[in-house]
């Protein structure tokens, strides 16, 4: 499973708001913050408003904050929000139904399974869970990218 820009910037901006608790936090400040363009975050904000996570405050003294209590906000929710599709393979896009094995094969249940246990475990975790201390601190910063784990 790949999660797409909007998901990330979306959980971003969640962190960074978990980390200001009581306070309007703007759009272009979250944008500065996390190198992310102001006008793609504007859509991601607005998906967020939608989906009742983020309230949106207008005008000269406005901002943006979060709209429930950390410990309140899922991010299955988030995901499911955020994401447009969960098409693990060609064969769970309507468009695609030209598979030679459709009705014979067992490869869509099983992905079908993975992506419901996968977000069943985004289900079970909050904002709270994932913005410690530390990490709250940390998130009004831009994420440093780490090097893949080299196997041995």
């Amino acid at each position: 499973m790949h999660l797409t820009a909007c998901t990330d910037y979306a959980l971003r901006t969640l962190m960074m708001l978990a980390g200001q608790p009581g306070r309007l936090v703007t759009i272009e400040e979250v944008a500065a913050s996390h190198r992310i363009p102001k006008n793609h975050l504007t859509k991601v904000v607005h998906r967020l408003g939608l989906a009742g996570v983020l309230r949106t405050v207008r005008g000269r003294n406005g901002g943006i904050e979060l709209a429930r209590p950390p410990a309140q906000i899922h991010i299955g929710v988030v995901v499911r929000a955020m994401e447009q599709n969960f098409h693990m393979a060609a064969c769970f896009d309507p468009a695609h139904g030209d598979c030679l094995y459709a009705g014979g094969c067992g490869v869509q249940a099983l992905l079908v399974r993975a992506t419901n246990a996968w977000l069943a475990q985004l289900d079970g975790v909050t904002l709270a869970d994932i913005v410690r201390p530390a990490t709250a601190r940390c998130a009004t910063q831009p994420l440093r990218r780490m090097a893949p784990p080299f196997l041995d």
